[in-house]
């Protein structure tokens, strides 16, 4: 059975859609904020979704920045990149204490063969298919 009207009433308000946008942002899936966030079954939420355009809009606009970021880092992977990191360095002083400083360094990450051979058949599947 579809949720009654008024659950869905709760969700189209500007401060509802603002909770579905952000629960989409934390990278929940349509059916885990259906099932978790707003307590209804996948199939009323498909519903409430169909009949709201506006639901719809607000879990899309959640997801853009993610997916782009996602897709930043995917391509940073495959391509390698160099990141600082900061270690902890024991230092012996005189009369024997020992002191920890930390030190920045930067290590290269190399290039990954998985996230390449994604975005090529992903991007250019007229070149990269599996099939011919």
């Amino acid at each position: 059975m579809a949720g009654r009207k008024s659950d869905a009433e709760k969700w189209i308000t500007k401060d509802g859609l603002l909770l579905l946008e952000s629960f989409a942002r934390d990278g929940l899936t349509d059916k885990q904020i259906a099932k978790h966030k707003v307590g209804v079954s996948e199939r009323t939420f498909t519903t409430w979704k169909e009949k709201y355009p506006s639901i719809v809009t607000a879990l899309k606009k959640g997801k853009a920045p993610v997916d782009v970021q996602v897709e930043n880092m995917l391509l940073r992977s495959a391509m390698g990149f160099t990141k600082t990191i900061r270690e902890a360095v024991k230092l012996r002083q005189r009369g024997g204490t020992e002191i920890i400083e930390y030190v920045d360094k930067e290590i290269y990450i190399p290039p990954n063969i998985t996230a390449q051979i994604f975005w090529l058949k992903n991007r250019k599947p007229e070149y990269w298919r599996d099939n011919l």
